[in-house]
């Protein structure tokens, strides 16, 4: 333990340090600095911006003609390949998709259907043959098209679809089908008015043999817009937000396609229905085909991380404005972010949002790795899935969190739909169920922990099993009977500041992080251990009394990933300023994390009492301590006027409190000013004690 005790007090002035906000953009804007800029140009355009109160047919009439707007501007094909006016660079590509968000998210997510759902599955998943026959009038919009996967019955469980496609060897056709109502497709977008074709995901049926869900290529609508035979739309109508897209429901009656339709690359059948692939085993398969397509979970990720940081320019920049109460000075109120609470409110979302902003950098690192070829092998796919599993729920609840909490920072004025919160806030709700429900995703990335830590001991020998089996006995010894836990005390007797002091130690917050997400991965395992033995639907009902356990283990590793991007980040930043600012910000975030799992690090013997009682106290110190540069931090953020377009962050707040305090000023001055009736009242309270003293 380092014998430096640091109080934490706030800081003079003359001895704060300073931060670079023109490095710390650049830090934050990470590889693609270039793409994002060149988005964030295309962005603050007013052509594509949001409306506010538009009808839904105003809104989605709009948005198409934005796309349109778009396809002109060159800004949607760099995914694609260059013989088609692409430029084979997937992570630019959702560099720029994400920075649509802060033009009107209805419009970043209409591309996303369109180019990164419906274009994407052609792109992964057909062959040569469908990029020339399909690509050009996806990219150049003439083709608008539906990625229709999603059905009533079942979202996130993919591989249990009810939609058919059989094969048909006489006419060389597949037959898609809608079996039954809770096989009808939904929530599709483009769907509803602007689709004219679609891709289909349903189960492939040749020679009596059901292969597992496969993609296939189908048109919707004639060149009038009707329905094709067999095809029934409907639309799904007025939603929470996002209604500048036009999402619908389709079903098949015996919709015929031909069988070069199927998207081939990962299964084909043979004109005589014989069914091949390059993967043999049919899971292994499934993966691999849904995996193409996580850039879904990469876009939304970073698309939320976005909308976080606009609602925290507004919160942040309002709340070093506006003033409410007379705390300290009869005359002069407090600046909201002076008090404790608004801090509490908005510090620790902007620590996050910093935390997400370097994981997210890594997930779009590895996606582009995957995705360019420079390491597309199946661990590093597996890998980024997992990634993405881990992070897209963190970001997408944490920025539907954040903007309420920014909403609710703001008062009535947040309200106000000038000031975009509440409609931020309602177009990012769906965030959290698509392209994968937050919970299921979680449910994902805690069976891969389970299967690393059984991978651990997979080709472990006997002496090297025993020896773990010994230290694990140690160490459950040491935590269950409280010995760390008095070891920790004392040390601290008598030094409050001590005991706080330790967790500010970088290899503290790694270990309380990376023990918590270790021991619950471990106690899962340990309670499904049996379970293999059992029968199925006993194996059922176990993995079910452990489920939130699981989930809990998946956040808990999600921590520690955005723990350590964010601490290795910090080792890139050569200014000396900046670094310790942002290493109070990442403090501030480990702390956070662990403050609101406290009663586990109790509970196992982690962490002392006399400790814990010290953290909250260091945290509100933490807190005072970075309140200074909450403003510096958001502007770097990078994003002008024209992307955050709220009242509460355009400074007119600043003008009216300045006008209100000089009108005061000047009142006070003068002869007119009225006396405040306290102040009368204390006068001749003064004036009868005096004339007592005086009769007496």
């Amino acid at each position: 333990m380092t014998s430096h005790i640091e109080d934490l007090n706030p800081i003079d002035a003359a001895d704060r340090p300073t931060l670079d906000t023109g490095l710390l953009e650049e830090v934050l804007l990470g590889r693609w600095a270039s793409t994002r800029r060149e988005a964030r140009a295309a962005a603050a355009d007013p052509a594509l911006h949001k409306i506010e109160g538009q009808t839904k047919e105003e809104h989605r009439r709009r948005v198409f003609d934005q796309l349109q707007l778009l396809v002109e501007k060159g800004a949607v094909h760099r995914a694609f390949p260059s013989e088609y006016g692409g430029q084979d660079d997937h992570g630019a590509n959702i560099a720029a998709f994400e920075e649509l968000v802060t033009a009107d998210p209805s419009l970043q997510i209409k591309a996303g259907v369109q180019w990164g759902l419906f274009g994407a599955a052609v792109l992964h998943l057909g062959s040569a043959e469908h990029h020339r026959r399909f690509l050009p009038g996806i990219m150049d919009l003439s083709v608008p098209g539906a990625f229709a996967m999603t059905e009533i019955g079942h979202g996130s469980d993919v591989a249990s679809l009810g939609t058919t496609a059989t094969y048909d060897a006489e006419a060389e056709e597949f037959v898609l089908e809608t079996p039954f109502t809770a096989a009808t497709k939904r929530y599709l977008g483009n769907a509803a008015v602007d689709g004219k074709d679609a891709v289909v995901f349903a189960q492939l049926i040749t020679a009596g043999v059901n292969h597992g869900v496969h993609a296939f290529y189908c048109h919707l609508r004639d060149d009038q817009g009707s329905p094709l035979p067999g095809i029934s739309i409907a639309d799904d109508g007025q939603k929470g937000g996002l209604n500048g897209i036009d999402n619908g429901q389709v079903a098949f009656d015996h919709v015929r396609i031909p069988r070069t339709y199927l998207l081939n690359r990962y299964g084909d059948v043979a004109a005589d229905g014989t069914y091949s692939s390059p993967i043999e085993s049919p899971g292994r398969r499934f993966f691999t085909m849904l995996g193409t397509l996580v850039q879904g979970r990469v876009s939304l990720t970073g698309a939320s991380v976005a909308a976080a940081k606009l609602g925290l320019i507004g919160a942040v920049t309002y709340g070093n404005q506006r003033r409410q109460f007379n705390a300290s000075s009869p005359t002069e109120e407090e600046v909201l972010l002076d008090y404790q609470r608004h801090q509490r409110r908005l510090l620790p979302r902007l620590a996050t949002t910093l935390a997400l902003t370097f994981a997210h950098e890594k997930l779009l690192t590895k996606l582009d790795d995957v995705f360019s070829g420079a390491d597309d092998s199946d661990a590093n796919r597996q890998e980024l899935e997992t990634l993405a599993a881990a992070i897209k729920p963190m970001a997408t609840w944490h920025g539907i969190d954040t903007l309420q909490e920014a909403r609710e920072a703001c008062g009535g004025a947040g309200f106000i739909a000038e000031n975009r919160f509440a409609s931020l806030r309602a177009d990012l709700d769906v965030y959290v169920t698509f392209e994968g429900d937050n919970t299921v995703l979680q449910q994902l990335v805690a069976k891969r922990l389970l299967s690393d830590y059984a991978a651990e001991f997979s080709d472990a020998d006997a002496g090297a099993l025993s020896r773990f089996v010994v230290s694990q006995a140690q160490s459950t010894v040491l935590h269950r009977f409280g010995l760390r836990r008095t070891i920790q005390s004392v040390q601290d007797t008598g030094d409050e500041r001590r005991s706080a002091n330790w967790f500010k130690q970088t290899e503290v917050q790694r270990s309380l992080l990376t023990d918590r997400c270790r021991q619950m991965v471990m106690d899962a395992a340990t309670a499904l251990r049996s379970a293999a033995k059992l029968p199925m639907k006993d194996q059922a009902e176990v993995f079910n009394r452990n489920q939130d356990a699981l989930i809990s283990a998946a956040q808990a590793h999600t921590d520690v990933l955005l723990w350590e991007a964010f601490t290795e980040a910090l080792s890139e930043i050569q200014d000396t300023g900046t670094r310790q600012i942002l290493t109070w910000f990442r403090d501030l975030y480990a702390l956070c994390r662990i403050e609101g799992s406290l009663d586990w690090y109790l509970m196992h013997g982690r962490i002392s009492t006399q400790r814990a009682r010290t953290l909250t106290p260091y945290v509100n110190r933490l807190l005072a301590r970075l309140r200074p540069f909450a403003q510096d931090v958001v502007d770097s953020f990078g994003y002008t006027s024209d992307h955050v377009r709220m009242e509460v962050a355009s400074g007119a707040e600043l003008d009216r409190q300045e006008e209100a305090q000089q009108y005061y000023r000047e009142l006070r001055a003068s002869s007119a000013a009225p006396l405040d009736e306290r102040v009368l009242r204390q006068r001749e309270a003064a004036a009868t004690k005096k004339s007592r003293r005086r009769t007496a």
